[in-house]
């Protein structure tokens, strides 16, 4: 990816900072992908849906323990300027399309984090909290995906991750979100998932949207950089690594074939108003 350096008010980096609190685990892009390899080391019966879960954690403030390396800077460098290529591209996008746009905040962090939405820890991969509109990133997640999953790794990987998070703002900005966790009330487990792969899969659009309007920052390998990391977090894929076996009905993120094509839709439309993810998936 051709990129200059650029900053943004909204950036926090807390990566060399101490920080406690349990966990918040769920949401994002690959909200369960480093968990599983631990949960079903040795459980291979439990389902995705048990995985999730809140606890409690006792806050603390940070505080700066160490200096980054210069490949640690380079890459949160790099991660500040993909997050405000995505704010300028849907200031754009919203305005063209007469709305308005509010930028969120994002965190860079290692091992654990407090947010609004609870405490996290890094087991919970990339994620959004609606609570604070900020993404939240632990940037050593991309070397278990490019190990343990298999995908390509690539800048052009962590700017796909970056844009899916932002797509989770879009949907809270817009109200998608909260409609969606309204009709999941009262269903049963298997129709309240399908409803959140539909809420992943049009992150996924509006990932693919956003690199449509970035064509210039491209370069020879990205989109398959893209592809690659979409494919190896898809639900059936990781279960099929950590379990050995596929069980559709408890998918919350999307397969690997679906998470690539809505990308891909994006990616070829750059329209906004083809992200229609739900109908399929409900049907």
């Amino acid at each position: 990816m051709k990129w200059e350096r650029k900053d943004s008010g909204n950036f926090e980096d807390r990566r060399g900072m101490s920080g406690g609190g349990k966990a918040l685990i769920g949401g994002g892009l690959i909200g369960i992908v480093v968990l599983l390899l631990n949960m079903f080391g040795g459980e291979t019966g439990q389902t995705i849906g048990n995985i999730i879960q809140q606890t409690q954690g006792t806050e603390t403030e940070p505080t700066q323990t160490r200096e980054l390396s210069a490949e640690e800077k380079e890459l949160g460098d790099f991660a500040e300027s993909c997050f405000v290529y995505n704010n300028e591209t849907w200031a754009k996008v919203f305005q063209e399309n007469n709305m308005d746009f509010e930028e969120p905040g994002m965190v860079l962090f290692y091992d654990g984090v407090n947010t609004a939405c609870g405490s996290a820890t890094s087991a919970s991969g990339p994620f959004y909290c609606p609570s604070d509109k900020k993404i939240y990133m632990d940037l050593r997640f991309f070397e278990e995906l490019k190990t343990r999953f298999g995908a390509q790794g690539g800048d052009f990987a962590i700017a796909y991750v970056i844009a899916h998070e932002m797509g989770h703002h879009l949907q809270t900005i817009l109200g998608t979100s909260g409609k969606v966790r309204q009709l999941q009330q009262g269903k049963s487990e298997t129709e309240a998932n399908k409803l959140s792969v539909g809420l992943e899969l049009q992150a996924d659009f509006y990932a693919g949207v956003w690199a449509h309007y970035n064509k210039n920052l491209l370069e020879e390998g990205d989109i398959e950089e893209a592809l690659s990391a979409a494919h190896a977090v898809g639900d059936d894929a990781i279960q099929r690594k950590m379990q050995g076996h596929v069980t559709p009905d408890t998918f919350t993120h999307g397969t690997s074939e679906q998470r690539m094509y809505w990308f891909k839709k994006g990616y070829n439309s750059g329209d906004i108003k083809q992200g229609d993810t739900f109908s399929t998936i409900m049907d």
